[in-house]
């Protein structure tokens, strides 16, 4: 392949194999990673990508999931309508956080509170970070003497990323339901209209609040995710546009590099599921660990830094990284993957004919 030219994006789909599964547990782990250092310090600006980039290595696989999640959600309505994907994304995502909000609250924060387990259990805060949890997906909320003496005491740090991801699926939704999916320039408009806000942003307010970023950051990632899926006839995979990647990162200060960043790594994650040498049945995990480890990631991190809290960040990471896997896979098999049985009972059909992304 040269460096301008190669197959569509449809040519791509059409083969037999894809790296979206084992490109999305990479993000989980780099998100883990990521967590190492904050985790232990409290500061996320200890993570040395941070320092670097201005942007963590959590925050560059976050970008990553919303990139392959836009594409292959809007496959997902593309391909079953609205109903089948209501059902579906619901499914994906339910089940899941809610088994990692009872496990991490009743299970996790039973066994390592300070409290007595009666005391514990009759406290009102432990059922309002439930359902703060599962409603809102608040993630800064603490339970009753757990991770007290942690530099940061919540148990469940993740899932504030649902929150966007839920909102661009309502987003997919509505699109779909009003038909600008089959209006091929509806969503590179909207696509091309954050984008401009977040730019214009970047230069009159460059140090702008991080959830203000974040807003406009998540949504035009996915967005622009959809569109790589909508004009899947007319994109080529070809590594030239990475070359935005480069420039970002010598534009770093600079407006609009922010932006440039985030639409280069959204192409370069869906790119890297499609690379031939990734997409190959070898590379392609046997279960699909990576909503797991996302979630229980953190609270796994949490809990070995509140037990052995002398221990440095690097020290702590190879044992996070396999308990994440082995609860993930826990999680897989026990609830993830039932209630894909379910989801697949319901919607009339014993197998599915789309990759089911999860998370972040």
């Amino acid at each position: 392949m040269s460096l301008f030219s190669g197959p569509t994006v449809a040519e791509a789909l059409a083969r037999p194999h894809n790296a979206f599964s084992g490109l999305r547990l990479a993000l989980a782990l780099m998100v883990v990673v990521s967590h190492a250092f904050s985790v232990v310090s409290g500061n996320g600006l200890d993570e040395p990508l941070a320092r670097s980039t201005g942007f963590s290595l959590g925050e560059h696989a976050v970008n990553g999931f919303f990139a392959v999640s836009g594409f292959l959600v809007t496959m997902s309505y593309d391909r079953r309508g609205w109903r089948d994907y209501v059902i579906a994304r619901s499914l994906r995502i339910g089940p899941g956080l809610v088994a990692a909000t009872l496990a991490v609250s009743l299970l996790l924060g039973g066994a390592l509170t300070r409290l007595p387990l009666s005391e514990y259990l009759a406290a009102p805060e432990l059922w309002r970070f439930v359902r703060g949890t599962l409603l809102s997906f608040k993630s800064n909320a603490s339970l009753p003497g757990l991770f007290e003496t942690n530099p940061l005491r919540s148990p469940l740090g993740t899932v504030w990323t649902l929150k966007y991801e839920t909102i661009c699926y309502a987003g997919v939704l509505v699109v779909g339901l009003c038909g600008l999916l089959r209006r091929r320039w509806a969503v590179p408009a909207l696509t091309a209209a954050l984008a401009l806000a977040l730019a214009v942003l970047e230069v009159v307010r460059p140090e702008m609040p991080k959830g203000t970023e974040t807003a406009l950051r998540l949504p035009l990632i996915f967005a622009f995710g959809a569109c790589l899926y909508l004009w899947r006839d007319t994109v080529r995979l070809t590594p030239w546009p990475l070359l935005g990647l480069a420039a970002a990162l010598l534009l770093q200060g600079h407006a609009p590099a922010r932006t440039l960043l985030f639409l280069s790594e959204s192409y370069a994650a869906v790119w890297l599921a499609f690379l031939p040498p990734l997409a190959r049945p070898a590379l392609d995990p046997p279960a699909d660990l990576s909503y797991g480890v996302y979630l229980y990631g953190w609270p796994i991190q949490q809990s070995l830094h509140a037990l052995f809290p002398a221990a440095s960040a690097l020290a702590l990471l190879p044992p996070a990284l396999l308990l994440a896997l082995l609860v993930a896979a826990l999680s897989w098999y026990a609830v993830e993957k039932p209630a894909l049985r379910l989801k697949a009972r319901a919607l009339g059909r014993r197998t599915l004919g789309t990759i089911e992304p999860a998370g972040p």
